[in-house]
Parts: structure tokens; C-alpha cells; sequence
């Protein structure tokens, strides 16, 4: 679904990507970690199109549907309802067409209709706006009358009612209380297409989501399974690198201390000048500073 292929993008005085490149299972939820200030709004906003890199692609299939939920609904005088409604534009499309489509064309409008279940939309939208603590009686009142952390889930129930191919999701927990916070989680976790997710909430990010995709250094790792995966398998990636490092320095001093040693022989030159050729092919290993990477920094 989604191809990321040498990313460079540099803005602001400083430098988010380099080179870094990842390819996204399609169906996957996928979490994106790192520090705060480290890249991660700033890849939604380049997968957007919202950015443009400096060089490298973002590859997404050209029908592919994208929604992100990036501001509050505005308050308008249509209801509840009928907002997350419209959220499918392809049933609104047919929906409206039908009102003066010519009589040959009516067939292939409810045939498709019937094809996209559009009968039970209704009932899917209000479970959708249930879950995430709506009222049946708040279906009929107008979006004017939520308040702007309530027109935040209305855009959520929105992006979740109209199942975009890639859903982008940036703290979508922040304006949910708990019992809406665990109806997220599960609706995330069988949720059929591709999310990428920012959140503060482990246990979001434990519960909901397939793989972890890291913002580290400019690069992008990915990581199979939820948070406390990521956190078990960058420590072990961090030991190994260590105990590769530490076995390297040991080789290198030897190298060097032999050369030291007998660069000036006459009888040992050729092994002296055979050890530089080996000190020069050892790639410096680099150690990972960012050893732990908490959701909630």
C-alpha cells in the first residue's frame, strides 16, 4: 500500500529523512514511534502531499483512498447523522445522482448501491458515533451545537465510517475518555485496510496494531508486533550491536598494535602492510544513542 524509497526531506534548519526507505504490509496497522520532533507529523504531511521532498518517493496506488483526521468537523447546521453520511462519497455520489438520473441509468446506480450496502449505513454510522460515546438522541442535533473536542470525534467517526484504503491517525485517543479509548482500540484492530497510527497510549499501541515503524536518526526501521515488541526487539538490536562494537575495537587495537609494533621491520613489513589492509576495511560500527524510545516522550 504504501512505498517509501530513499526519503530525503530537509526543512526548517534541519534534516528529518535520509535516504530512508520502508514498504508497508497491505492489510497493516502500523504504529509510528519516536522521539518528540523527530519526523513523525511530518511524514503524514509528506505522504499527504502537504510536503514535498527533496528527493526519493512516497508510493501509494493511484486509487488508492486517503483520509487523516487533522482538525475538529466544522460546526455546520447539518446533523450528526448525516455529516458521517457524507463521509462516504461514493454512496453520497450515488445517493444524489438518483434524484435526476435518467431512467436507464437508475438500474446500475441501485445495483451498485446494493453492492456497497448502502442500506445499512445508517446503522454502521451510529455504531461507529456509539462507540465513541454519542447518544442515539445526538444523531438528529446539528454539528453547531458539539462542542470542538466533540466535533474531533465526529471527524474520527468520519475517517472510520468511510474505510479510506490508508487511514493516518494522529493522537486519535486524545479527545476520548477510556471506555472510548478501548472501542478504538478494537475497532482498530479489525479494521480491513492500512493505518498508520501516533499515539501516546501503549496500550493502543500494544492491542491494535501488526508492526512498529521507528523515526530514528533520519531512517525509517520497521518492527513486526505492537509496542513492547519494538521495545524488546530494539534492545536486543542494541546488544548485538554493542558486542559486535566492543569485538571490532578488540580487533582493531590488536591490528594497530601490531602495526605499531612492526611497521619499522624489515622481516615483518608485509604482515604489518596486510594488517593496515585489514584496519581499512573495518566499517566503524555506529551504537544506537536513542536506546529507548517511550511513547511518551
Amino acid at each position: 500500500m504504501l512505498q517509501i524509497d530513499s526519503l530525503v526531506f530537509n526543512a526548517w534548519g534541519r534534516q528529518f529523512f535520509n535516504r530512508a526507505s520502508v514498504s508497508l504490509p497491505n492489510p497493516s496497522k502500523v504504529s509510528l514511534v519516536g522521539r518528540n520532533g523527530v519526523g513523525k507529523s511530518t511524514l503524514f504531511k509528506l505522504i499527504k502531499g502537504e510536503l514535498q521532498p527533496d528527493s526519493g518517493e512516497i508510493s501509494i496506488p493511484k486509487a488508492a483512498r486517503i483520509a487523516a483526521v487533522d482538525q475538529e468537523h466544522p460546526a455546520t447546521d447539518v446533523t450528526l447523522l448525516e455529516t458521517i453520511l457524507a463521509a462516504d462519497l461514493e454512496r453520497a455520489t450515488l445517493m444524489a445522482e438518483l434524484e435526476t438520473a435518467e431512467p436507464e441509468r437508475m438500474g446500475d446506480i441501485w445495483m451498485r448501491l446494493i453492492e456497497i450496502d448502502a442500506d445499512s449505513a445508517p446503522s454502521r454510522a451510529a455504531e461507529i458515533l456509539n462507540g465513541l460515546g454519542f447518544s442515539t438522541e445526538d444523531l438528529d442535533r446539528p454539528m453547531a451545537e458539539f462542542s470542538g473536542g466533540w466535533r474531533m470525534r465526529v471527524a474520527l467517526a468520519a475517517a472510520l465510517f468511510s474505510e479510506p484504503d490508508l487511514l493516518l491517525l494522529d493522537e486519535p485517543t486524545n479527545y476520548l475518555d477510556l471506555e472510548g479509548a478501548l472501542w478504538l482500540e478494537a475497532r482498530l484492530e479489525r479494521y480491513p485496510h492500512c493505518a498508520l497510527i501516533i499515539s501516546h497510549d501503549r496500550e493502543l499501541l500494544n492491542n491494535s496494531v501488526d508492526f512498529t515503524l521507528h523515526v530514528t536518526e533520519g531512517k525509517l526501521e520497521l518492527y513486526t508486533g505492537g509496542y513492547d515488541s519494538f521495545e524488546h526487539q530494539r534492545a536486543e538490536k542494541i546488544r548485538l550491536q554493542s558486542a559486535t562494537r566492543a569485538k571490532q575495537d578488540a580487533e582493531r587495537a590488536h591490528l594497530q598494535s601490531f602495526v605499531d609494533r612492526f611497521k619499522a621491520s624489515a622481516a615483518k613489513a608485509a604482515q604489518a602492510q596486510s594488517r593496515v589492509k585489514r584496519l581499512a576495511k573495518l566499517t566503524p560500527i555506529e551504537t544506537t544513542i536513542e536506546a529507548q524510545v517511550s511513547p511518551l516522550v
